[in-house]
């Protein structure tokens, strides 16, 4: 499978602290790629550096062949790259179908309003929020602020989204939703790139697993090979275990 996605020796330090190091990646077009680790070990950094929020110190990092380290956030989405955030952030005084419309309107594919309001639609459909469309983002919990989140992220025609824990917090009836709702994404040839903590969602969707510890990534493979590797059981699953976290983990 081509790559979509390549980095190599991806490093970064804050202060004292190595957040990232040397990390290399890959994920194909229309791939599913987890992205695991305890707390602190770096997944969120590795997102930032991916869309620029945070320049890497080292490394390289390319999109469709494209070199990404040396632009802004905002060339980088418009190169078809879109995140989520762990944090949700709506524009608080637009409605929900206002804050899918603002990409479809003003990202790189922009449309005219009623094309845009149609299509905003029909993917706050797609994600479940299609009854509160004409709602203020503050009548949504926060389950359903992370599906505005991937909602917003769906409306800027992306062809890779990096997802950040947009699971957290779901029941089990929503689990099977949510692996519904990404098998469906990557049948559309959507590459995806997830950061989570429900492993039962990470073990039914992705075909490979890349697992960072301290910043380091310490092992990559299909589900099978992750769950049954000795040094991910150790500093991960192990762990994670002996700690009653069920199908969750780290951060």
């Amino acid at each position: 499978m081509a790559s979509l996605l390549r980095g190599r020796g991806i490093t970064k330090s804050f202060g004292g602290l190595l957040a990232l190091d040397r990390v290399d990646l890959e994920v194909g077009a229309g791939e599913v790629v987890g992205l695991i680790g305890q707390n602190g070990a770096g997944k969120t950094t590795l997102i930032n550096a991916i869309t620029g929020v945070h320049r890497p110190d080292a490394g390289s990092i390319t999109f469709d062949g494209q070199e990404l380290t040396r632009l802004a956030p905002d060339r980088i989405a418009r190169l078809g790259i879109a995140r989520t955030f762990q944090i949700p952030q709506p524009f608080p005084t637009l409605t929900i179908l206002e804050n899918a419309m603002v990409a479809l309107v003003f990202g790189p594919r922009a449309s005219g309003l009623a094309e845009a309001e149609a299509r905003a639609r029909t993917i706050l459909e797609s994600v479940g929020l299609g009854g509160k469309a004409d709602l203020p983002p503050d009548h949504l919990n926060i389950v359903e602020l992370r599906k505005l989140e991937l909602a917003r992220a769906l409306a800027s025609g992306a062809r890779l989204l990096l997802l950040d824990e947009i699971n957290a917090g779901l029941t089990a009836a929503e689990i099977q939703e949510a692996i519904a709702l990404i098998e469906g994404l990557r049948r559309q040839g959507l590459a995806i790139l997830m950061v989570e903590h429900v492993m039962r969602v990470i073990l039914r969707v992705c075909e490979r697993i890349i697992v960072l510890h301290f910043g380091r990534k310490i092992a990559e493979g299909t589900p099978r090979e992750i769950a049954g590797d000795p040094a991910v059981i150790t500093a991960y699953l192990g762990a994670r275990r002996a700690a009653g976290g069920g199908d969750r983990a780290g951060r």
